[in-house]
């Protein structure tokens, strides 16, 4: 079983790699601008490890610098990681029998990459007795990995000359559009992800991210309503009925 347990965790980091190459350059590009907007080595390593969330964390650092309540931080970082429920309530069915210590490390850990790597593994009816080694080692691998590049952006980002602006923040798009692509196999989630993307821009004027919020809501919503019409039809092909 140890065996097992430690190729499960040895999968979970490989099968991340990918992802991790994309979040690189976005974690240089924080620590870089972090310092950049003021912050010391200790509070945006601080960031890094207890936050552990990009998007959040890039804005929580566009609201400091540019004088926002603190109020006005913790609004909007929370609202922006509110599809974090989305991924827990997707995977919760397959923790319940875990120790709740586990599951609050589980979740602390969770991120877009890592849901997009384990989320097949619980789907597919993956052993229960392993599959969460799966995701710590995806988790861990995704934790180091911006750590680190959290720590050299904040060490030798400012050696490198207007490296905040050479356009390396295209790696974190193309990296989710890659989780995005594998989950488009049928019409009901092609269907989510192109709601909840007009919604999104419909609604990126909206104060707080709440945009995203609405596009969340849009999609799912869009994306249900076809998955129950298919059924409907599917049960129309089989029962005969005109």
């Amino acid at each position: 079983m140890a065996s097992l347990k430690k190729r499960e965790f040895l999968a979970g980091a490989r099968d991340t790699v990918p992802l991790i190459v994309g979040a690189l350059p976005f974690g240089i590009i924080f620590g870089t601008l972090a310092v950049k907007n003021g912050l010391s080595l200790g509070q945006t390593m601080a960031l890094s490890l207890v936050v552990f969330a990009g998007s959040a964390q890039f804005i929580a650092l566009g609201l400091f610098a540019a004088g926002a309540a603190p109020g006005v931080v913790l609004l909007t970082t929370f609202v922006v990681n509110l599809r974090h429920l989305l991924y827990s309530a997707t995977l919760a069915p397959g923790v319940r029998g875990l120790p709740g210590p586990l599951k609050a490390l589980m979740a602390f850990l969770l991120t877009d990459e890592t849901f997009a790597v384990a989320a097949p593994r619980y789907g597919d009816g993956g052993d229960p007795d392993t599959r969460h080694y799966y995701y710590l080692g995806s988790a861990l691998a995704m934790y180091g990995n911006w750590q680190a590049a959290s720590l050299a952006g904040a060490l030798f980002g400012n050696l490198i000359p207007g490296a905040a602006q050479w356009g390396l923040d295209f790696a974190m798009p193309v990296t989710f559009i890659g989780m995005l692509v594998p989950y488009l196999r049928n019409p009901s989630m092609l269907t989510a992800a192109v709601a909840a993307g007009a919604a999104a821009l419909a609604a990126q004027g909206l104060p707080h991210k709440l945009g995203l919020v609405a596009a969340a809501a849009v999609g799912v919503a869009a994306g249900f309503a076809v998955k129950l019409f298919c059924a409907y039809r599917r049960g129309v092909r089989e029962g005969g009925a005109p």
